[in-house]
C-alpha cells in the first residue's frame, strides 16, 4: 500500500464496509458481463479504477504485495477451472492444448518480442518481456466466456488446457529475465529449467491429487462442508509442495484439481458450488487489485499506441501462427484453427505477469504495466464481444445436451452412496421409465421429487425435466451407476443397445 495500514477495530469497519460494498456489486456485475459475453474482469478492473487514486483516491502502489496477492489469486482460479474441467473433454485434446503451451507459447514469444523491437522501438530486455507477459491465455477469462457458448468438446478441451498449463513456462520465463539470468545462464539452460519444472509440477499435482483422492474416498468427515475445503487444501498443498522444490507450482495446482475433480468424492457438486465462489472471489479481488495498481493518470499517448500495435501484432499475426504451427500436428481444419486462434482470451494474468519485473525494479516496467493494461483492456472487448458468432461461422458449436450432475453423499454404515441427480432441460432421461434406466444391481431409485412433492417411484414411473431422483448404490457399483445415468441422459432409453459413447 502506499500508506501503513491501521489495524485497529475502526478502520476493520472501513475495510469491512468497502470490501462488502465492492464484493456486492461485483456480484451483481457478474449478470451485466454474462449478458454481453464479455469477461467480468473489465468491470472489475473498472471498478479498481473507480476505487483508485485516480477515483475516490485509495492508494496502491505496492507492487510486490500485487505480485504476491496475483499468484495467489491465479492459484485459486486455476484450482477452481481444474475442479470443473471434466476429464472426458480435455484429454484427447491434452497432447494440443499442451503443445499450444509450450510450442505455441515460444512461437508466439518470438514473433512479438522480434516485432517489438525491430517496429515498436522497444529494447530486448523490454521486448522479450513485453512478448511473454502478452503470450498467455487467462484461465478465467477462458473458463468464464467459453463455457457460456456452446462448443465442441475438442474446441474446449484445447483451450482450456492451454490456459490451465501455458503459465507455467512463461512465468519461468518472466522471472529468468527480470532477473537477468536468461542471459547469463543460456537458452539450454532456459530450457532445462522449463522442463523441469513442467514435468516435477506434473507429477507433484498428479502424486498430490491421487492421494488426495484415496483419502477423500476412503475418509468419512462430520460434516458436508469440511469437503470442499479439504478439497481446495490439497490443491493448495500441491502448489505449496512444487515450489517448495522450485517446480511449477501452476502446473501442480492444475493438475491436481483435475484429478480431484474427476474423482469418485463424496458431495461433489456441494464442492463444486463452493470452489466456483471461491474462483469468483478471486477473480473479484485479483483484477479490482490490480485496477487499483493501474493509474491512468499515468498513461501517455505512447503507452496506448504501443499497446494496440502489440495486442494487433499478437491477436492477428503471433497467435494465428501459433496455433498453425501447433495444429498441424492434429486433425483440425483451418476454421476450427482459426476460432482457437481468436478464442486465445488474455485477462488478469498478463496483468500480474507485469507485476514481476515491476516488482524487481527493472528499467521501464512501468511503461511496460502500462502498455499491457492497456493492451489487455482493448483486446479482451475485441475478442470476447464476437465470440459466439464466430463460433457459430467457423463450425465449431455443438449441439450436446447438457449433462447431468450428480450429487454424492456417503452412508458409511451400509458402504453405499446416496445419489442425487436433477433432470436438466433437454436431457433423453425425460420420458425414460424407471425400469428402462437398468440400473446395476445393487443400486435402486428410492425416491423422486417433482413440483414440490415426493413419491416412491414404481417401475413405470415416467421420468420427467426438473425431477430429482435420489439413488441408493451400492459403492462397488457407484461409478457404474454413474456412467449408466451420463449414457441414457445422452442417448435415451436404448443406450446401451448401440454404442454409448458421446
Amino acid at each position: 500500500m502506499g500508506k501503513e495500514l491501521p489495524m485497529d477495530v475502526h478502520d476493520l469497519d472501513t475495510y469491512l464496509l468497502v470490501g462488502s460494498s465492492v464484493l456486492i456489486l461485483a456480484a451483481l456485475a457478474v449478470r451485466l458481463s454474462s449478458t454481453a459475453g464479455l469477461p467480468s474482469l473489465l468491470v472489475y478492473l473498472a471498478l479498481g479504477l473507480v476505487l483508485g487514486s485516480s477515483g475516490l483516491g485509495i492508494q496502491f502502489h505496492d507492487a510486490d504485495l500485487a505480485h504476491a496477492l496475483g499468484f495467489a489469486a491465479l492459484m485459486l482460479i486455476l484450482a477452481e477451472g481444474g475442479l470443473t474441467t471434466k476429464w472426458e473433454e480435455v484429454r484427447p485434446s491434452m497432447a494440443h492444448g499442451l503443445l499450444l503451451a509450450t510450442l505455441g507459447a515460444a512461437v508466439s514469444v518470438t514473433v512479438v518480442a522480434v516485432s517489438a523491437h525491430l517496429v515498436l522501438g522497444l529494447d530486448w530486455t523490454l521486448a522479450v518481456l513485453l512478448a511473454a507477459v502478452l503470450t498467455p491465455t487467462d484461465a478465467a477469462a477462458v473458463f468464464s466466456v467459453l463455457r457460456s457458448v456452446p462448443l465442441k468438446r475438442r474446441v474446449v478441451g484445447v483451450l482450456e488446457a492451454e490456459s490451465g498449463l501455458n503459465d507455467a513456462p512463461i512465468v519461468v520465463l518472466v522471472i529468468a529475465v527480470s532477473a537477468g539470468e536468461l542471459a547469463d545462464g543460456g537458452v539450454g539452460h532456459f530450457i532445462a529449467l522449463i522442463l523441469f519444472e513442467l514435468v516435477v509440477g506434473t507429477l507433484i499435482g498428479l502424486g498430490v491429487g491421487r492421494i488426495g483422492a484415496m483419502l477423500m474416498h476412503r475418509v468419512a468427515l462430520p460434516a458436508s462442508g469440511l469437503y470442499p475445503l479439504v478439497v481446495l487444501g490439497f490443491t493448495v498443498l500441491a502448489y505449496a509442495s512444487a515450489a517448495a522444490v522450485h517446480a511449477s507450482g501452476f502446473a501442480a495446482v492444475y493438475v491436481a484439481a483435475l484429478v480431484l475433480g474427476n474423482a469418485v468424492l463424496p458431495h461433489r457438486a456441494v464442492t463444486r458450488s463452493f470452489v466456483e465462489g471461491v474462483g469468483w472471489l478471486a477473480q473479484i479481488g485479483l483484477f479490482v487489485m490490480l485496477g487499483l495498481l493501474a493509474n491512468p493518470d499515468d498513461l501517455a499517448w505512447w503507452h496506448v499506441w504501443t499497446g494496440l500495435a502489440a495486442g494487433a501484432i499478437l491477436t492477428f499475426v503471433a497467435r494465428p501462427l501459433s496455433v498453425l504451427a501447433c495444429s498441424t500436428w492434429f486433425t483440425s481444419g483451418l476454421r476450427e484453427q482459426a476460432f482457437i486462434a481468436w478464442a486465445g482470451l488474455r485477462g488478469a494474468v498478463p496483468i500480474v505477469l507485469a507485476t514481476i519485473p515491476l516488482s524487481a525494479d527493472v528499467e521501464g516496467s512501468h511503461d511496460l504495466f502500462n502498455i499491457v493494461f492497456v493492451a489487455v483492456v482493448v483486446y479482451t472487448l475485441v475478442q470476447a464481444g464476437p465470440l459466439t458468432r464466430l463460433a457459430e461461422l467457423c463450425g465449431v458449436l455443438s449441439d450436446r445436451m447438457r449433462d447431468v450432475e450428480v450429487e454424492a453423499a456417503p452412508l458409511e454404515r451400509v458402504s453405499a452412496d446416496l445419489l442425487q441427480i436433477r433432470i436438466p432441460e433437454g436431457s433423453k432421461l425425460a420420458g425414460v421409465e424407471i425400469a428402462e434406466l437398468r440400473l446395476p444391481v445393487g443400486a435402486s431409485v428410492s425416491m423422486v421429487v417433482r413440483d414440490g412433492a415426493t413419491f416412491v417411484p414404481h417401475r413405470t414411473t415416467r421420468l420427467a425435466t426438473s425431477d430429482d431422483l435420489l439413488i441408493v448404490a451400492e459403492r462397488r457399483v457407484r461409478v457404474a451407476t454413474e456412467a449408466r445415468l451420463r449414457a441414457v441422459a445422452r442417448h435415451g432409453r436404448l443406450a446401451g443397445w448401440g454404442r454409448d459413447g458421446p
